[in-house]
């Protein structure tokens, strides 16, 4: 899985937006003002930060290797996932959690907005 696959999958969700709000190498993927992956470009091996339940994160930290607490953020309900090695439909389950988790964040207002797009 490649950074444009990803990038691909994000985009074909409401209401999602790119940007690089922090440098020229960090994609930052928002839904309405809030992001909710980040996508270093220039790392390697490709790795993405998501927004997971805490519970789910402590059971993908033990089972997997690649999956760790997200440097510079809460660590409680955000990863880093290091791509390489693991399933396209784990890497989509952890992007599709993240979208909901902060889509559910939104006001009922954004929310509305945002489903109507």
């Amino acid at each position: 899985m490649d950074a444009n696959e990803i990038l691909d999958y994000c985009l074909a969700k409401k209401g999602v937006t790119e940007s690089f709000p922090f440098d020229n190498e960090t994609l930052v993927m928002k839904v309405d003002t809030k992001m909710f992956l980040l996508m270093g470009l220039e790392r390697q091996p490709l790795a993405i930060n998501v927004k997971t339940d805490p519970e789910w994160s402590a059971e993908l930290r033990e089972q997997y290797p690649q999956i760790t607490g997200a440097y510079h953020m809460n660590k409680t309900h955000w990863n880093s996932v290091a791509v390489d090695g693991l399933k396209r439909d784990l890497i989509f389950k952890l992007i599709d959690q993240s979208y909901e988790l902060v889509f559910k964040s939104l006001t009922k207002k954004a929310q509305n907005e945002v489903n109507s797009l």
